[in-house]
């Protein structure tokens, strides 16, 4: 009734038909995948645009003006002069406080990152 052959082509069909079905699953999943991310990327895109037009009302020059006169008394704030800038090997070395180092154990200086030396007045 049924030859070889016939037999060893209905096999082949079935496995291409079963080839294709998987492919085409694989490649609307990858689709759908490209799609959500295309979406990320339209909505971090829109994100950005609506960050960057808040970075220049918040920017303005006269804003910043307004503000600066308004809290003058509390920031004391300057103008900046020439002779204040400078690069970083011309700053002075900040000054080493033995008995600080002295007075914490020696345990403490490895998890205490923070910087308790005062150049200047100014705290770090």
């Amino acid at each position: 009734m049924f030859r070889t052959a016939d037999i060893v082509l209905i096999a082949a069909m079935v496995s291409a038909a079963a080839f294709t079905y998987t492919t085409k699953h694989k490649v609307e999943a990858q689709l759908a995948e490209v799609r959500r991310i295309e979406a990320k990327i339209r909505f971090e895109e829109d994100s950005l645009t609506i960050l960057k037009a808040d970075w220049s009302l918040l920017t303005q020059p006269a804003r910043l003006q307004k503000l600066a006169e308004i809290y003058q008394g509390e920031l004391q704030l300057a103008p900046l002069e020439a002779r204040q800038i400078v690069n970083a090997d011309e700053l002075p070395a900040r000054p080493v406080e033995i008995e600080e180092i002295i007075a914490r154990p020696r345990q403490g200086l490895a998890r205490d990152n923070t910087d308790k030396t005062t150049t200047s007045g100014v705290v770090r």
